[in-house]
C-alpha cells in the first residue's frame, strides 16, 4: 500500500483526501497546512490522520507519494528539491482536476440514476402488467401489475427463467425471431385471462439484448363491465398519474390537437397549458417534425427521436405511441426527456478525459515490435537517449513508427509522471503555428481570450513535447525555434517579458536535412542544435525478418477492431509479403493485412496467399524494358475508381453476411455512407435478388 503526504487542506486537499480515504492502494499518512484552522487538517483529525503546518517533518518518514494541493511554485519547487529519490510528486492542479472529474461523474450518474428511478415508477404507476427478461432468458424487471396479475412476487421471480413463472410464454421465440408480436391472448395457470403485447429489445449493433411483454388482464376489464365502473373515476385516476409524472407527457386527439399535458411537459417547453391545448401538435416544437403527425399518419409508435421545443428550443428525446380503441385511432401519447444538460455533462466529460488523453504518452519500448539487428539498434540508442536529458532527433521515413519511439522515451524518462506534447509541425498553418507553441498576449488579435493563453511550450514545462516534421518549418519559425532551445525561454506573441520553461524536446523527420541545408530550406546551427543524439528507424525493407512478428501483432490489434478470429498467416502469404518492399512501411503493411481480412469468409481463420492484394514494387511497376510498350484500355480515372469500389464494397458485404452495420464498421466508413454507396452500386438490390 503507497503511503501518501497530501501538502496543503484547501479545497483540493480535502477532494484529494475523501477521494483517497476510498481506495485500499493507497493510505494518506499526513496532512500539513500552514494555516492550522484550515478545514482539511480538522477533517483528517476526525478520520486518526496526523496533521502538521510543515511538511518537511513528514516528507522523510517512507513517503511514497506527495500531493501538493497548495497551487504554489515555490512549495513545489522546495517539496521537489526536498523528497527522497523514490517519492513521487505530483501537482495538486493534476490530482485536483481528477478529483473533479470525479466528482461530475458521480453527479452524472446521480442524475441518470434518479432519470431512471423516475421511469421504474412510472412503470410501477401503469395499469398494465410488465415483465422484460434479458437475453439469457432470464426475468430482469416485473412491475406492480404484473405481481398483481401473475399473484407472484417480483423478488419471487426476478432471476428465474421466465418459463418457470409463465408456462407458455413465448418471449423466448421473441428473443429468436427478433419479431414483435402484438395483442396476442394467453391464458394464465392462475385462470387470468390477458391481452399480451410482446417487443425484442435492440441494443447497439442490432443485437438483441432482451425482450418485454405488456399484458393487461381482460379478466378485470370484464368484471368492470359487468359492475358498470363509472368510466369518469378511472379517466380521473389516470390524469392524477399522469399530473404527477416527472417525465414530460403530451396527449393529442386523432386530429393531432393538444389534448392534455401535465405540468413536466410545460415546465419543459416553456409553454403554458392553455398555449398547447386544443392547438395543433406542432405549435410546441421550434426544430423538427412532429412526432404526434408521424404516428397518427403511421399509427405506429416512435422512439428516441431528437429534436428541439419551445421558444428556448430545448434539446429533447421523444417517444410517441398511438392510442388505439377496438382498432380505431383514437390519439397519441408523448413522452419528453430533457437530454440537454446531461449532454452538456457528458460532453463536457468527454473533452476533460481528451485533453488528459492529449497529454500522456501512450505506449512504451514493450509496444515497438522487431527483433532484427537495425531495429534492435534502433531500441538500444533510444533506451539511451531516454535516460539522458539530451535533445532526441528521430530520423526515418514515413510509417516507421517514429512517433512511438517518441512516447517510449517519454515514458522511459524522469519526465514520465509530467505532460507529453505532440505537435505535428505540418498539420498547422504558420500563421498560428508560432501562438500555439510560444502562446500568446491579451489582445493580440481578434478572437484572442481574455489575459492570453499559454502555449504548447509552457504546458510542457517539467515534461516532454514531441515536434514531429520538424523539417516542414519555415526558415523564420526555425530562427524562433532556436532561440527556446538555446536560452529555454519562449516570449508569448504580443509580449516581451521572457518565461522560462524546462522542457525535453524529441523532434522528428522524415525528410534528408543534409540536403535542405545544401538547398537553403533548414538552418544549418538549427540542425546541429537538433543532431545531439540523433536516433535512424530503419525502414522495413532494411528489416524484413521483422515482417513475422510485426504481422502476427497486426492481426491480433484488427481481430478486436474488426470483431475477427483470425489466427494466423499463411507461408505463402508470408512469402509474397517478404517480396515486397513496403515503401509505406508499417502503415502500409497495416493497411495490406486489413484488406486481407476484409476479403476472407467469416469462418477462415488463417490468411491464405488469395487474400493478399497485388504487391508491385515501383521499381518493376514503372521500369523500362526495351521492346515494350505502354498499353491503355481506354476509360477515365473516375470509372476505374468506381469499379475497384464497387468490387471492394460487393465483396466486403458478401463477408460479412450482408450485414450493413459490420460492414460499415470494417470498411471505416459510416453506416450512412455505406446506404450511399450500396445505392449507387445497386449493390442492395443485387443481393435481394
Amino acid at each position: 500500500m503507497k503511503r501518501v503526504l497530501i501538502i496543503g487542506a484547501g479545497k483540493g486537499g480535502i477532494a484529494l483526501l475523501r477521494l483517497l480515504r476510498e481506495t485500499d492502494r493507497m493510505t494518506v499518512v499526513a496532512v500539513t497546512d500552514v494555516n492550522p484552522n484550515a478545514e482539511g487538517l480538522e477533517q483528517a483529525s476526525l478520520w486518526g490522520i496526523e496533521t502538521g503546518e510543515d511538511w518537511r517533518n513528514f516528507i522523510h518518514k517512507d513517503i511514497d507519494i506527495v500531493i501538493e494541493a497548495t497551487g504554489s511554485d515555490q512549495v513545489f519547487k522546495d517539496v521537489r528539491a526536498e523528497r527522497s529519490s523514490n517519492t513521487v510528486l505530483i501537482p495538486g492542479d493534476v490530482a485536483y482536476i481528477t478529483s473533479e472529474l470525479l466528482e461530475e461523474k458521480e453527479s452524472l450518474l446521480t442524475e441518470i440514476k434518479q432519470q431512471t428511478d423516475n421511469q421504474t415508477l412510472i412503470l410501477n404507476s401503469i395499469h398494465d402488467g410488465m415483465i422484460v427478461i434479458d437475453e439469457s432468458e432470464q426475468v430482469s424487471f416485473m412491475n406492480k401489475s404484473a405481481e398483481r396479475i401473475l399473484g407472484q412476487h417480483k423478488s419471487e421471480v426476478v432471476g428465474q427463467h421466465v418459463r418457470h413463472i409463465i408456462s407458455d410464454s413465448r418471449l423466448p421465440q421473441v428473443l429468436k425471431s427478433k419479431r414483435k408480436e402484438v395483442n396476442q391472448k394467453l391464458k394464465l395457470e392462475n385462470g387470468y385471462k390477458v391481452i399480451t403485447t410482446r417487443i425484442p429489445i435492440i441494443g447497439k449493433d442490432q443485437k438483441v439484448i432482451g425482450a418485454y411483454a405488456v399484458f393487461k388482464d381482460i379478466t378485470e376489464v370484464v368484471d368492470l363491465a359487468e359492475e358498470n365502473t363509472d368510466l369518469k373515476e378511472v379517466k380521473t385516476m389516470l390524469e392524477a398519474i399522469i399530473q404527477s409524472s416527472d417525465e414530460a407527457i403530451s396527449v393529442v386527439d386523432e386530429n393531432g390537437n393538444g389534448l392534455m399535458v401535465n405540468p413536466a411537459y410545460t415546465r419543459i417547453t416553456g409553454l403554458k397549458e392553455n398555449e398547447i391545448v386544443g392547438r395543433p401538435a406542432t405549435v410546441d416544437i421550434s426544430e423538427g417534425e412532429s412526432m404526434h403527425m408521424k404516428v397518427l399518419k403511421t399509427r405506429r409508435p416512435v422512439r428516441g427521436v431528437r429534436m428541439k421545443v419551445g421558444p428556448a428550443e430545448k434539446e429533447v428525446l421523444v417517444n410517441v405511441a398511438p392510442v388505439i380503441v377496438d382498432g380505431k385511432l383514437k390519439g397519441s401519447v408523448g413522452v419528453l426527456h430533457d437530454v440537454s444538460e446531461i449532454q452538456a455533462l457528458t460532453s463536457e466529460l468527454k473533452r476533460a478525459r481528451q485533453i488528459i488523453r492529449n497529454l500522456e504518452a501512450k505506449y512504451t519500448f514493450d509496444d515497438i515490435i522487431g527483433d532484427s539487428q537495425e531495429m534492435t539498434l534502433a531500441l538500444e540508442q533510444a533506451k539511451v537517449g531516454a535516460r539522458t536529458p539530451a535533445m532526441v532527433l528521430l530520423r526515418g521515413e514515413s510509417g516507421t513508427g517514429k512517433e512511438l519511439f517518441a512516447h517510449a522515451i517519454h515514458n522511459e524518462s524522469k519526465r514520465r509522471h509530467n505532460k507529453f506534447i505532440r505537435v505535428n509541425c505540418a498539420a498547422i498553418a504558420e500563421p498560428l503555428l508560432e501562438s500555439e507553441l510560444f502562446g500568446y498576449e491579451d489582445g493580440t488579435f481578434s478572437g484572442a481570450k481574455r489575459d492570453g493563453r499559454k502555449g504548447l511550450f509552457e504546458e510542457a514545462n517539467h515534461g516532454s513535447i514531441f515536434l514531429d516534421e520538424i523539417g516542414e518549418l519555415t526558415l523564420t519559425m526555425q530562427a524562433k525555434l532556436l532561440r527556446v532551445l538555446q536560452d529555454q525561454e519562449i516570449v508569448r506573441v504580443g509580449g516581451t517579458k521572457p518565461v522560462h520553461v524546462d522542457v525535453r524536446v524529441i523532434a522528428a523527420t522524415h525528410i534528408n536535412l543534409e540536403k535542405a541545408i545544401m538547398k537553403k530550406t533548414f538552418r544549418e546551427d538549427l540542425y546541429y542544435r537538433l543532431n545531439r543524439l540523433p536516433i535512424y528507424i530503419p525502414p522495413l525493407r532494411e528489416r524484413k525478418e521483422d515482417i513475422v512478428p510485426l504481422a502476427n501483432h497486426l492481426i491480433q490489434k484488427l481481430n478486436e477492431d474488426y470483431g475477427r478470429i483470425v489466427g494466423t498467416i499463411h507461408n505463402e502469404a508470408l512469402d509474397k509479403l517478404m517480396d515486397y518492399d513496403w515503401p509505406g512501411n508499417i502503415r502500409e503493411l497495416e493497411n495490406i493485412i486489413g484488406r486481407a481480412m476484409i476479403y476472407m469468409e467469416n469462418f477462415q481463420d488463417v490468411i491464405e496467399k488469395k487474400h493478399i492484394p497485388s504487391l508491385v514494387n515501383h521499381e518493376s511497376a514503372f521500369s523500362d524494358v526495351p521492346g515494350e510498350e505502354a498499353v491503355w484500355l481506354g476509360g477515365t480515372l473516375q470509372d476505374a475508381v468506381d469499379d475497384y469500389e464497387k468490387d471492394l464494397l460487393a465483396d466486403a458485404f458478401r463477408s460479412h453476411n450482408f450485414n450493413k452495420t459490420k460492414t460499415a464498421k470494417a470498411l471505416g466508413i459510416s453506416i450512412r455512407n455505406l446506404y450511399y454507396k450500396l445505392d449507387k452500386y445497386k449493390l442492395d438490390k443485387e443481393r435481394a435478388k
